[in-house]
């Protein structure tokens, strides 16, 4: 089984470019939406971590954005409580799809969370700063303080981009991006 990872900014369209491989993707940010929605566990935890901030089942985003807003260190908090729990789902979708040929990972912290130890083949993800802008400010949760925490807390881009084996260049055309990852498999697939 080859393993991609799928590396990037935020908004840089690394779930779109995910989803043209045509192989089964694990989406960590729809992970985490259902983890915030049905683990109960996690919820209590959260709540524990973060009172004053966390109030009700399902977690709601905008109690997760105002415990972001008020310390960056309650970044780590949530960190450290919701991704344990996204790792074990990601093996479950490794062991799942054993059989698969290829399998894609779209995890905004495969490296900062060193998910990368089975030496996958990573794939950066690179858009122009004016175009994730623009995306990001059409997502009605956009908030410009919190995205600037998050990057902060990610390795920077010159670093995921030396660690990847491949770059595309997302200018968010379905057929850019179609041919590209086209040319990209066929590489994989030759080695």
């Amino acid at each position: 089984m080859i393993k991609i990872g799928i590396l990037g900014n935020i908004g840089s369209g690394k779930s779109f470019i995910s989803r043209q491989f045509g192989y089964p993707v694990f989406n960590a940010d729809k992970e985490v939406n259902k983890i915030y929605k049905s683990d109960k566990q996690c919820f209590y935890n959260l709540r524990k971590k973060l009172p004053g901030y966390i109030y009700s089942f399902p977690i709601k985003k905008s109690e997760l954005k105002k415990a972001l807003l008020a310390n960056r260190k309650n970044l780590l908090k949530i960190n450290k409580i919701v991704h344990p729990l996204v790792r074990k789902k990601m093996n479950k979708f490794i062991k799942k799809n054993f059989k698969k040929k290829i399998i894609i990972l779209d995890v905004p912290l495969l490296l900062e969370n060193k998910l990368n130890k089975n030496k996958y083949i990573l794939i950066f993800v690179e858009a122009k700063k004016n175009q994730i802008i623009k995306r990001l400010k059409l997502r009605k949760n956009y908030n410009a303080n919190i995205f600037k925490k998050l990057n902060k807390f990610q390795l920077g881009l010159e670093g995921k981009r030396k660690k990847s084996n491949y770059i595309i260049k997302n200018d968010f055309k379905k057929n850019t991006a179609k041919k590209s990852v086209k040319v990209i498999l066929k590489k994989i697939l030759n080695k």
